[in-house]
């Protein structure tokens, strides 16, 4: 046989389409040659693939080989192409039977010595192979990941030479299972019984929560903002099958890949303020995700918010309403899903201090005035909770002897308030849209009165009125409450507390 066919997958964004690597060997001097757009990475691999198939007692063809990826106009990129290859040459070189090819997809990077070294992306790859109905052979390493695809054929190998044996029926490859995923302990979470004090920020923290909504906190050095951030993803509601699959997708086309450890556990992202736009949103030649895609299904905590430049901020905008960043590049375009949870934190003042006349504070008004709008009106407007954070008395940090609620208790809350959410809507309440806010949202006659006589005194927008109404309607959940009722219009209104600045 002159001609081999062996299928793969590549990666465009969290899909992975379809490779047809086709070997053929014919007469000519001796060259090894790829053609089908692959890049460096890929064009290297024929000396890789060389060495694997002379360390794995196979003989390499000293004739005209040609491999073809294929459609040809889709960038290949990495070396998860290796292992299709090496199969490839050894079916068109008579060395193993093509039978059980056309029912396999394989993808593996091969070390010279044969052994098969892990990939990313492994995760989609399993999806795509389980909908053509084929088995995906795929690294040792790679295996529980893969195994979260549920009803997937999975086969793990660690060689080139255990894959062979397995195409002639020789051996067994080992079935991993998506069990194991789920054997792995999740380590211990922060816990809001570690938090003292700060009442109503950790009020504010339960309502973000139990709506999904995004949150500012405001205040001096040491009140607690980042420590109150890192627990919110101990009371937030446990992630779905389907948002755990989602998450582990984008992680496992990232550079770092996908830890198992991780299954089910939303992402904390906390990127240092130095970070670019591109860090955020994702980019590159071929464009990979960034902070806002990893964090897809969890929080993405950016601590000293006006340190950030404001046209890296500025490109949250659109993620945080679509959920999604679409990223084109002239080669190709990636779409890369970016639901997640936004929590900020900044200082009062450019020296830090509370500018309340409690602290020595040497800012103007107009310096005050300009360290607030480094975050821009528009990107304010998508957050729907903003508070102060206040400096604590000494005396409240000895209290030890006063209990503070954990982390368990409130989640409780948290749950059944978004379950109620889900009855309702199918979805959380800041996921609302327009024409569902006034479905679910409607006020009572006071209630409407109060809330235009708030927007008309603070100058809020159309977009800020109505991320009150799912504030209050979060509020409401929370409480047990099936209307709207003034208090709960009160709170919420109290959660904009630099509207009075950014509007004046």
């Amino acid at each position: 046989m002159r001609l081999a066919h062996v299928f793969t997958r590549a990666l465009v964004g969290v899909s992975a389409p379809e490779v047809t690597v086709e070997v053929h060997i014919g007469q000519g001097l001796p060259v090894l040659s790829i053609v089908g757009l692959p890049e460096t990475v890929v064009r290297e691999s024929k000396d890789r693939v060389r060495a694997a198939i002379q360390n794995s007692a196979f003989e390499f063809p000293m004739r005209r080989v040609t491999v073809n990826l294929a459609p040809a106009d889709l960038p290949k990129q990495g070396g998860r192409y290796d292992l299709p290859i090496a199969l490839g040459i050894l079916a068109a070189s008579g060395q193993i039977k093509p039978d059980l090819l056309a029912s396999h997809e394989f993808h593996g990077e091969l070390a010279l010595s044969g052994q098969l070294r892990p990939v990313n992306g492994s995760l989609p790859a399993a999806l795509g192979a389980r909908a053509s109905g084929r088995t995906l052979v795929l690294p040792s390493s790679n295996a529980e990941e893969a195994a979260l695809a549920d009803k997937a054929n999975i086969r793990a190998a660690t060689c080139l030479l255990e894959i062979c044996q397995y195409l002639q029926n020789q051996r067994k490859l080992r079935t991993p299972s998506a069990s194991d995923a789920n054997q792995h302990e999740q380590g211990p979470m922060a816990d809001m019984s570690d938090v003292r004090g700060q009442h109503h920020a950790r009020r504010a923290l339960e309502i973000a929560a139990a709506g999904r909504h995004n949150m500012l906190m405001v205040g001096p050095p040491g009140t607690g903002k980042s420590m109150l951030a890192s627990r919110l993803p101990g009371i937030l509601p446990p992630m779905t099958e389907q948002q755990a699959l989602e998450s582990a997708m984008v992680h496992s086309i990232s550079r770092h890949g996908f830890d198992i450890k991780l299954w089910k556990q939303r992402p904390f992202r906390h990127p240092h303020h130095t970070a670019s736009g591109v860090a955020l949103v994702g980019g590159g030649s071929n464009p990979s995700p960034g902070e806002i895609s990893l964090a897809h299904h969890g929080v993405l905590f950016l601590d000293e918010l006006t340190e950030f430049r404001r046209d890296v901020l500025d490109v949250l905008r659109e993620p945080l309403e679509t959920g999604s960043i679409t990223i084109s590049r002239a080669a190709c375009q990636a779409e890369f899903p970016s639901r997640f949870q936004f929590i900020a934190a900044m200082n009062p003042c450019p020296q830090g201090y509370s500018c309340d006349g409690r602290d020595l504070c040497e800012c103007t008004y107009e310096q005050q005035r300009r360290h607030r709008n480094r975050i821009s009106a528009p990107l304010l407007d998508r957050i729907d909770i903003h508070i102060e954070v206040p400096k604590l008395d000494v005396a409240a940090l000895n209290r030890h002897d006063l209990e503070t609620e954990n982390s368990r208790s409130i989640r409780k809350r948290v749950v059944a308030a978004y379950q109620t959410q889900l009855e309702r809507a199918g979805k959380s309440n800041a996921e609302l849209s327009s024409t569902e806010v006034e479905r679910h949202c409607r006020l009572k006659f006071n209630e409407t009165i109060l809330l235009e006589k708030a927007m008309e005194k603070l100058h809020l927008s159309a977009r800020a009125y109505h991320r009150i109404l799912k504030l209050a309607r979060t509020i409401a959940d929370i409480d047990g409450s099936d209307a709207i009722e003034r208090a709960h219009i009160l709170e919420a209104i109290s959660y904009r507390s630099l509207d009075r600045f950014t509007n004046q």
